[in-house]
């Protein structure tokens, strides 16, 4: 095998596509991952201001229980040991003008904490929320065609209560529980919210670095600052791809971890794609995007606050009156947050759903969107936060885009509500042989778990088909 010559190409290092490659370079497959940017990890990347380290959008990862998925992975590729991860307790807290109700690390203190607040429901938020975390095939299968609203709905009657479980995963995921797919609610509270928290120490940058490694450990190759131009494509089947500079990377697969429009329209081409998938494609609703606020703070500042815990903060009781503003970048309507102080108390990440616009909107508005922002974390949770404030800055919707070509910056892949889930063509493309994709885009998994889950399934795929072609080779 030539040096541009390999067993599979990966295009993007997201964490979908760092496990994949970790799994097939430990298969003995000879593996290249080509990133555009210039480090590891997608939205789950850190960077530094001076004294600050900052963590670009995910704030933790869930699903790392013994038994957890992500446990899983990270223990077959032998990182569990590398990574030094502690966990928030409470690992989420949401405060409403009425309550403050704690997300602890063990099912039955959550438990009693919602039904402190609503005696009268006990028995049926225990129902509900064992009925979240299980692992039943068949539970899942049927959450697949209802929203998250249908299931509040049969297990509950106070519609407060119904909003204050609903209201986390609007500022998560930035839909209303009548809009998102039961499916991705039970997952993000069972995988999330119930076993989430965990935080690699150093910050999450630790995990793509620690991820990038071990591929490489394994003999795989990372190039980053590596755009790929093209998908090579012959008689339906894929041969590699075009790198800038139309250096030829010739490989028997490639696995696609970047934004899924841009990986058929613009690598594979209209041309190659049918006429079926394309319309589907088109017809398909991306995430809303985030807008995303750090502050680095002085060694003066104190609070009571919970340090490293996810706080969901909203003042009213309506995700439907939320989204409805959300989406028009109205933020003052919106009326919430989602934040967390770091673990040390130097710095605050706060974040909320937002609308994509464009370049021009955020670049002359991004500043008064930062500090209308600022002051109403002031006024509603930490007061006289603005004298500790020695450093700030944003994200965009446009950032988000920009740092890793998502669709309009979404921040999950596909909109998750009932008619976008588990579409199987968007994980493995019929009409061009060796293609796969990895990551969010694919509609089987969100987040840094979802991720994850997709680069190991697909990875086992390729590896099934690869060690059926190389048996079937032996024999010829």
């Amino acid at each position: 095998m030539s040096s541009n010559e390999y067993d599979a190409v990966i295009i993007g290092a997201g964490i979908g596509g760092l496990v994949c490659g970790c799994y097939l370079a430990k298969a003995g497959m000879k593996v290249l991952i080509a990133e555009q940017h210039n480090k590891p990890g997608g939205y789950c990347t850190s960077f530094k201001r001076g004294n600050f380290t900052f963590d670009a959008a995910p704030h933790c990862f869930g699903s790392y229980r013994e038994g957890g998925m992500l446990r899983k992975i990270f223990s077959d590729i032998g990182i569990d040991k590398k990574l030094n991860v502690i966990r928030a307790n409470p690992s989420d807290i949401i405060i409403t003008p009425n309550y403050k109700i704690n997300i602890w690390n063990n099912m039955e203190e959550t438990i009693e904490d919602f039904s402190q607040h609503f005696p009268d429901y006990r028995d049926k938020i225990k129902q509900l929320f064992y009925l979240l975390v299980d692992t039943n095939p068949s539970s899942f299968s049927n959450f697949r065609n209802i929203t998250f609203r249908d299931l509040l709905n049969y297990y509950l009657k106070n519609e407060i209560l119904k909003e204050i479980i609903a209201l986390p995963l609007l500022a998560i995921i930035g839909l209303p529980s009548s809009k998102i797919s039961a499916f991705v609610g039970a997952k993000l509270y069972s995988e999330f919210l119930f076993d989430g928290g965990y935080y690699p120490a150093g910050g999450m940058q630790v995990l793509p670095d620690t991820l990038a490694m071990t591929f490489i450990k394994f003999g795989g190759e990372l190039r980053l600052s590596c755009l790929v131009n093209k998908i090579i494509v012959k008689d339906n089947k894929v041969k590699g791809i075009i790198l800038e500079k139309n250096e030829i990377i010739q490989s028997k697969y490639v696995i696609s971890n970047c934004d899924a429009r841009q990986t058929f329209l613009k690598l594979l081409g209209r041309k190659l794609i049918t006429d079926d998938f394309y319309n589907k494609l088109i017809s398909m609703i991306p995430s809303m995007s985030n807008f995303i606020l750090y502050l680095g703070l002085d060694k003066n500042f104190q609070t009571s606050l919970k340090t490293g815990s996810a706080h969901y903060f909203f003042n009213h009781y309506s995700s439907e009156f939320a989204y409805k503003f959300v989406k028009k970048g109205d933020f003052k309507k919106y009326g919430g947050f989602a934040f967390r102080v770091s673990h040390d108390k130097s710095s605050i990440y706060a974040g909320m759903p937002a609308p994509f616009k464009n370049k021009i909107f955020w670049g002359n508005n991004k500043y008064h969107v930062m500090n209308a922002f600022i002051d109403r974390i002031e006024k509603y949770i930490m007061p006289d936060l603005s004298k500790h404030i020695i450093y700030k800055d944003a994200a965009t919707p446009y950032t988000m885009y920009r740092y890793t070509l998502n669709y309009r910056g979404a921040a999950y892949g596909w909109l998750s509500v009932p008619s976008q889930l588990i579409i199987p063509e968007f994980k493995k493309p019929p009409f061009i042989k060796n293609l796969y994709m990895v990551g969010h885009w694919t509609t089987y998994g969100i987040g840094i778990s979802g991720a994850a889950y997709v680069g190991y399934d697909t990875a086992k795929l390729i590896s099934k088909n690869n060690d059926r072609q190389n048996n079937k080779n032996l024999i010829i």
